[in-house]
């Protein structure tokens, strides 16, 4: 009679029947055992008492239901497991990464000539290609020395008024030091109130600036320029500005090499000025005469200036603005504010100013030597009667108009 064995699963062929109760000891169970000294992790050990309690709740007739809550558990252990960091990874980190090893001359040489006609391998060569750099101009760079040195502040003081060629006069000065290179500082001053017309133009010259009103009673006044520069002086008295000061009508002409001469002067510079005659029949000179970069004598072409300390003229001369504001430095003999005078007679307040600056042409310096360079003209241009529409316009038309045809 043929016998029939029923062939137990391999998940189920370990276990032991005890008086009706089901013990597990699969290795599914045994990998949540509490004497598996592996895992003993507070983790582990609560899902296995979870484990036996339900395996001990449920009995064959509910073997489906242990299958689909032990996938149910293993999974929802894979996730925690999933989710924790893995502290216990050691790196090792003597790790290198390697770079791709490159093909040497010869090998590359092997190739190519395996793929050539026997005729042409004869001295066929590839030179080796270098992955290092190299310096080809490396005395050049160790010759090559980068010195910066810092261009010094020139402060230009302009004195203007409101007249017909103002705003022509302003904008072609304010083009030629917006052709200097920084630093420089533009200060424009103006009597009674700085003008809003002016303020626009100084803004769209691109050039540093600072726009001054002098509040002296005109009425009181005999020359207005006077107290305009005297404004910016003590200006630049009270805040200390540290630069060179040059006082630059708008009307005169002046070339940039001009500007970048004045960055050379310490402390007193001065240098010959042209300028038309009071005829304007023919122009004179007016300056110093240089032996290098020392004063020993002063051209002048009108007898009437002759009994003058120094033939300068008013834009023939720059100095360190040090001078107001640090006397101790300088060794003035007086800490009395400089300024320039209205009370003495006219051609002699330039050389009066001067004698407060300097005590003697051996404190001069002749910009640039030799001092054979006309870098500024002294144009004496009046515009005071020529009329002309307020802001320059119109409000009406002209009285003559013809038609278009």
């Amino acid at each position: 009679m043929a016998s029939f064995r029923r062939t137990l699963s391999p998940a189920f062929h370990d276990r032991h029947h005890h008086n009706g109760v089901v013990s597990i000891s699969s290795p599914s169970h045994k990998l949540f055992s509490p004497n598996n000294s592996k895992y003993t992790s507070p983790l582990s050990t609560l899902f296995t008492r979870v484990a036996g309690a339900f395996s001990k709740r449920y009995g064959r007739k509910s073997q489906w239901r242990k299958t689909l809550f032990r996938c149910f558990l293993f999974f929802f252990v894979g996730f925690l497991l999933g989710m924790l960091p893995f502290s216990h990874v050691a790196v090792d980190e003597d790790i290198k990464i390697k770079p791709p090893r490159a093909a040497t001359t010869t090998t590359i040489n092997n190739n190519i000539k395996a793929q050539l006609p026997p005729e042409d391998v004869t001295g066929f060569t590839i030179d080796p290609l270098s992955l290092t750099v190299e310096n080809h101009n490396s005395e050049a760079v160790t010759n090559f020395r980068f010195d910066f040195v810092p261009r010094k502040q020139l402060i230009v003081v302009t004195p203007t008024y409101n007249r017909a060629f103002q705003a022509y006069f302003l904008n072609r000065l304010g083009q030629v030091l917006r052709l200097v290179p920084p630093p420089l500082l533009w200060i424009v001053v103006e009597m009674n109130s700085a003008s809003p017309e002016t303020a626009e133009l100084l803004r769209k010259t691109g050039v540093m600036y600072r726009h001054l009103a002098c509040t002296k009673n005109s009425t009181d006044v005999k020359d207005r320029e006077v107290h305009q520069r005297n404004t910016a002086l003590e200006h630049i008295e009270n805040h200390r500005l540290n630069g060179i000061v040059y006082f630059a009508d708008d009307d005169n002409i002046y070339s940039v090499q001009l500007f970048e001469t004045m960055r050379q002067i310490s402390g007193f510079g001065t240098w010959p000025v042209a300028m038309l005659a009071p005829s304007k029949s023919k122009a004179i000179l007016e300056g110093p005469v240089c032996n290098g970069s020392q004063v020993i004598g002063w051209h002048t072409n009108e007898k009437r200036k002759k009994l003058r300390r120094f033939h300068v003229d008013m834009f023939g001369f720059a100095f360190n603005s040090t001078i107001l504001w640090d006397p101790k430095t300088w060794r003035r003999p007086t800490s009395n504010p400089i300024r320039q005078l209205d009370t003495i007679k006219e051609g002699f307040q330039v050389t009066s100013f001067i004698e407060q600056l300097v005590e003697d042409e051996s404190r001069m310096e002749g910009s640039p030597p030799g001092c054979s360079n006309i870098m500024n003209w002294h144009l004496h241009l009046d515009s005071h009667n020529v009329a002309y529409p307020k802001g320059w316009l119109l409000p009406k038309n002209l009285d003559a108009v013809i038609p278009a045809k």
